[in-house]
Parts: C-alpha cells; structure tokens; sequence
C-alpha cells in the first residue's frame, strides 16, 4: 500500500514543498496532479502571511497545478478569525505586514490600521519583504502601549533560490527584543490550528502532511495527531531528520512528492529499512549494508531516535554505506 491508498486528504506546505519562489518543485505538480485525478483531497496550508488565498492560487496555476480558493489556508486567514473571535466587531487592529494581511483583518469586521497614534487595540504581525523599520516602529509603540500582540508565525527563515532569508520569525524577534517580550499568540505553524482548518474544511478522517520543516509543518503535524511525510525538496536535510526530537519526527520520509505513490515510502520511519542496519558506537552512528539509499536513512534514524541524545558523528562500514552517506550529504 502507498501512503496516497492510505489517506483521504493531502495537507501541502507551499514554500519549499510545491515551489521554491517563483518555480515548482521538480515533480510537485505531477504528484498534486495525480492526486486530483485520483479523487483524493488536496489542501494547502502555509504559514506566508504575505499572500491571500486568490493569489495562491493563481501562482499554483501558473505553475501547472490544480487549486481551489477553498483548498487554500493561510496564516493570515487564520489569524484574523482567531482576532474575530475574542475582538469586538470593528475594533482596530495595527498591521505590520503586508496589505494583503490587513484585507483578511478587514474581511472579519475588524479594522486595519497602520499607525499605533490610531489606538490599536491589537497587533497582526506577519510576513512582508518590505517590512521594515517604520512598521516595527509603530508596533513597538502599540504593543508597549499595551495592545494585544499577535503573529501569525514564527518561521526564522524561509526558502528561496539562493538559499534559506529571513522569515516572518525573525523580524518577530526584532520586536520582541524592542518591547521585552514574546508575542501573546503565535497562530501558524507548528501550532495545529492550520492543519485542523484544512482537515475540518474537507470532513477528513485520516489526513496527512506533506512539509520540508521539522519545526514547522511535522511539528504542527504531531501537533494536530496527523501523519506526515518529509520531503527533502526545502530548508531541512537528512542530518536534521536523523536528529530530530521526537515532537519533530515525521511518519515518514521521502526524496520528493513521488513518495505519495511509491510503496517503500510508506514505511514508517521508526521502523527502520530491510538491507541496512545502523548501530551506536560510543557517541557515533554506524550504518552498514546496501540497499535504496533513503532506506539507509531511515535505518539511521530508526537507531538514532531509540536514543536519548542526537549522535555526535555518522560513519560508514564499507563502500556501500560510504556511498549512501555522501549522497544523503551524511559523509
């Protein structure tokens, strides 16, 4: 059985996972495609404040693959609903992001406002590539002068051609130092909130997410008690994996989105990999034998996640494990 036999809706991160900037992943649209023909249910969540849901998916298109307004669940979205729900209708709510951020507060009867001289009596802080001094300004004054502080996540950095730039988290961080203090409400990912939304949306019984972060998508994954698969497409790599602690652990692990329909992937993790065997020596991990190469991996991880401790050095007994390991970028 493959991991798309075993599920009845495909919870997608987008950076790093369907797309990387401007361009899709190899093989990203071939596997959502496969799955829509299939039948299957297909969401999107991310943790990007940045866009609405219409922009989304008109970037999906343009890369080639199937989308609905529907399937897509924003950060912002879910910030603003959470700020609906304990604000009084029309109550003014200070934006540090994006416009596009502000339409979502606008949209739940709140009112978006951009500077703290307008009596805020909260703060929506989420990602904007021009966010910059002025907006964290008027947040600082806002939440010293003791609005409620809410980001829509905490991602330190995000994916892109040229490699891992400063995310939403970062520039939370930012704040945080000027005022002394974290956020009152961090609503993103890895809290399970968007997860349980898409899941929700669709009536799914048995839903699984598909991310490249350990502290984000397979944390909030575990976090909602939902299976994940991590692919190796965006920020982490296979030494992240092999450390993982064990809120960070996914179900399983793959090269890419191919994995949703290849039976060997739909091993679990924990439960290591016929043809290889990984065993500690002092504070080191040793693999040994020959085989697929991501089940050399899950082998490693397998022994290194019955420990207390990460390992301190992988190494390899022969040419085989030596081979597996360069290409995992282990050796």
């Amino acid at each position: 059985m493959t991991i798309a036999a075993t599920h009845d809706l495909f919870i997608f991160d987008l950076d790093g996972v369907v797309y990387i900037g401007p361009a899709a992943v190899p093989g990203a649209v071939a596997g959502i495609t496969r799955l829509h023909e299939l039948g299957l249910g297909v969401a999107y969540a991310t943790n990007n404040a940045s866009r609405r849901a219409s922009s989304v998916t008109a970037h999906l298109a343009e890369l080639g693959v199937p989308s609905s307004e529907g399937e897509v669940v924003t950060s912002a979205q879910v910030s603003a609903g959470v700020m609906a729900e304990r604000l009084p209708a029309g109550s003014r709510v200070l934006v540090v992001g994006t416009a596009e951020l502000a339409a979502e507060i606008e949209e739940v009867g709140l009112r978006a406002v951009w500077s703290a001289d307008d009596s805020p009596v909260a703060v929506v802080q989420g990602y904007g590539r021009d966010v910059g001094w002025q907006q964290l300004a008027e947040g600082c004054v806002a939440v010293r002068g003791g609005a409620w502080w809410v980001a829509t996540n905490a991602d330190r950095t995000l994916p892109s051609a040229r490699g891992p730039l400063p995310g939403n988290g970062a520039l939370v961080a930012a704040l945080a130092v000027a005022v002394d203090r974290e956020p009152d409400l961090v609503v993103g990912k890895p809290a399970p909130a968007l997860f349980e939304q898409a899941a929700k949306r669709r009536g799914a019984s048995r839903a699984v997410v598909v991310g490249d972060r350990l502290d984000t998508d397979i944390e909030g994954a575990n976090a909602a008690s939902m299976d994940s698969l991590f692919v190796l497409t965006g920020v982490h790599r296979p030494v992240d994996l092999v450390a993982a602690p064990a809120h960070q652990r996914p179900t399983y692990v793959a090269a890419d989105l191919g994995g949703l329909f290849t039976e060997g992937d739909a091993r679990p993790v924990a439960s290591g990999a016929d043809g290889w065997t990984a065993v500690a020596d002092g504070g080191d991990l040793v693999l040994r034998g020959a085989g697929e190469t991501l089940d050399a991996l899950r082998a490693l991880c397998a022994t290194a996640w019955r420990g207390d401790a990460p390992p301190g050095r992988i190494r390899a007994d022969g040419d085989g494990a030596a081979s597996a390991l360069a290409s995992l970028g282990l050796g």
